[in-house]
């Protein structure tokens, strides 16, 4: 075992916003232009349930607004940033990835006109998968694999853009994992799609 092993090897480090694989952009936002309350993690936390289902209605309706300013664009950016922000702490990810805010992250991460919504979309994505402490069944991250794999595809020469998406792919991938080892049966939900391995694959041999 000790010829096969090594420590390291069994340490199980983060893949989004790790220092040592890439230096991560540190993310801020303005909480006068945040639109809702800028409450913190813990203040999140202790919210009762109607509390928090005001306050989840207020970021996806913010997130879902279909309007194409400038302004509205800014403001969503904005949001985000914030989730990312407060997705580090567990009860809230957890919260937060098993609420609707995560179908409306994929919708942006499909369609939002702007790459920076898309990029700190997916990174909201990881940032929940990484923290989370649990996967609901009724949870579409096969979706999200998907989605991710196919944005890598249509990128593949972009690398500032599959640095975005890398990284939440492979979280979203790793908490499957994670959640699967936890069950005796494996959920059909979560059967990872054969393109995804094959994008993979071509970014580990030509990355």
């Amino acid at each position: 075992k000790e010829l096969i092993y090594t420590e390291s090897d069994l340490i199980i480090t983060p893949i989004i916003d790790n220092p040592k694989i890439i230096k991560p952009v540190p993310v801020r936002f303005d909480s006068k232009t945040l639109h809702i309350p800028a409450h913190s993690a813990e203040k999140l936390s202790s919210m009762k349930d109607v509390e928090w289902n005001n306050f989840l209605k207020g970021v996806c309706s913010l997130l879902d607004s279909s309007e194409r300013s400038t302004g509205a664009a800014r403001s969503k950016l904005n949001l985000l940033s914030y989730l990312c922000t407060v997705a580090a702490h567990k009860q809230i990810a957890s919260r937060l990835l098993s609420s609707q805010l995560f179908p409306i992250l994929m919708q942006q991460l499909r369609a939002a006109a702007s790459w920076d919504i898309r990029a700190r979309a997916a990174r909201a994505m990881g940032l929940l998968a990484l923290h989370t402490s649990g996967l609901g069944e009724d949870v579409p991250v096969a979706e999200a694999v998907i989605l991710l794999t196919e944005l890598i595809r249509e990128n593949f020469r972009n690398s500032k853009l599959k640095q975005c998406f890398l990284p939440a792919l492979g979280e979203l991938l790793h908490l499957m994992a994670r959640e699967e080892e936890k069950g005796e049966h494996p959920r059909e939900g979560w059967a990872v799609p054969s393109a995804a391995y094959t994008v993979l694959m071509r970014c580990l041999r030509e990355g």
